[in-house]
């Protein structure tokens, strides 16, 4: 039986023009080019988690120091209930693409919200977000005032969306469009929304000129993790003021 350096050998003997060898070539080259790419993603992974990870707690602390107040307490919360945990469960399970505008794939049956409170009574809640925007998944901050309806800030510290246009959610000057707008209306429907062009209501943000598929990700998003599939259930009760 022939030893594979002889089959290579012989291999590498055919002439260039040799169909085999061409075939047998490109297959080689696509072979350990895959490879490289496949070690270089496993091994840049942590790194990327890490910067993820930092580009997370920098969006919180850019959150807290806009608005000036103490640091939040995070708390672990049932989405389905709307009730406080005493940790993270990790389970996920599928969204049907029926309910899922935000296009997440999967939500987890705990999340992790973060409160800030004078004493008994709430100041603010920080939700984390996240959704489809035009070219990638965007990943950020809403923070609602204490009567869980008016934005505090918006923070977008994950994405990759188009240089220019779409990765103008990051820039100050739009997500100050943001604060003062309510999610909802009085009967507590969801209503905010990233309009095209200028916002002309209190449920309306300013879009993004040549950004509108990534302003549509944000609008759905929202109403998302608004909604009785996102945190809706932790929302309504804390407007009861019967969270615990």
């Amino acid at each position: 039986m022939s030893s594979p350096l002889t089959w290579w050998r012989s291999f590498l003997a055919l002439p260039n023009d040799h169909p085999g060898k061409i075939i047998g070539m490109a297959f080689t080259v696509a072979a350990i080019a895959s490879f490289f790419v496949s070690l270089t993603a496993v091994t840049l992974q942590p790194l990327r988690d890490a910067n993820r990870e930092r580009a997370s707690k920098a969006g919180m602390l850019t959150i807290i120091e806009q608005l000036g107040v103490k640091a939040p307490e995070a708390r672990f919360v049932e989405l389905s209930s709307g009730k406080y945990v005493k940790k993270d469960s990790g389970i996920w399970r599928q969204v049907p693409p029926s309910r899922d505008p935000a296009r997440i794939g999967q939500l987890e049956d705990v999340a992790t919200v973060y409160e800030v409170r004078n004493g008994e009574a709430l100041s603010l809640v920080i939700l984390p977000v996240r959704g489809k925007g035009y070219k990638s998944t965007l990943k950020g901050f809403l923070a609602l005032e204490g009567d869980i309806n008016t934005v505090a800030a918006v923070k977008f510290h994950d994405h990759d969306e188009t240089p220019g246009f779409g990765a103008k959610i990051e820039n100050d000057s739009w997500t100050e469009r943001w604060q003062g707008r309510e999610v909802a209306d009085n009967n507590g429907t969801i209503r905010i929304e990233v309009v095209k062009g200028r916002a002309k209501g209190i449920h309306e943000v300013d879009g993004i000129s040549g950004a509108t598929r990534t302003g549509g990700g944000i609008s759905k998003l929202m109403r998302f993790w608004l909604g009785p599939d996102g945190y809706g259930p932790y929302l309504d009760r804390l407007r009861r003021g019967d969270a615990s």
